[in-house]
């Protein structure tokens, strides 16, 4: 629980209310004016709560990890030896199915995994093609002269 009363937290937590009272503010306000005759206000009032319910899941969401990320680092802290680490027991099923089995089990997290990199080498397929010598030829003659017509080229 400290870990949610750190000054950066203590800021999520005050931007949290103060945005979902002004959201709630605002659908009130747009209700108010739907009720005077502004008929588009009512989409409005019916938005603004959605945010504020919106704001209260992404700020639930990072309480949970947050905390799950804190028993994590407790329990592994805890069980930390110098021993190697069990392996992953067989999925056979428990009560409930398979996923009841692995619950409470220490699962390695899939790390992030560097990319191939494949190296690109020319590969020469007809090198003596002739009719491919003469157009490579005549496209280099057309880079070389950018104001010259197809119709210029003196070969």
């Amino acid at each position: 629980m400290k870990r949610l009363w750190t000054p950066a937290w203590i800021a999520r937590h005050v931007a949290m209310v103060v945005l979902v009272t002004s959201f709630l503010g605002l659908g009130w306000w747009q209700v108010s004016r739907a009720a005077a005759g502004n008929a588009i206000s009512w989409g409005y009032a019916v938005e603004w709560p959605i945010f504020a319910g919106f704001v209260v899941f992404v700020w639930w969401r990072e309480v949970r990890h947050t905390l799950h990320g804190a028993a994590s680092t407790t329990t592994a802290e805890a069980g930390s030896t110098t021993e190697a680490p069990a392996e992953m027991p067989a999925v056979t099923g428990g009560p409930d199915g398979p996923a009841e089995a692995l619950v409470g089990t220490n699962r390695p997290r899939p790390g992030i995994r560097r990319p191939v990199r494949v190296a690109r080498v020319p590969v020469d397929d007809h090198p003596d093609d002739a009719d491919l010598a003469a157009y490579n030829r005549y496209l280099s003659w057309l880079n070389a002269n950018p104001g010259a017509k197809p119709g210029d080229y003196p070969g």
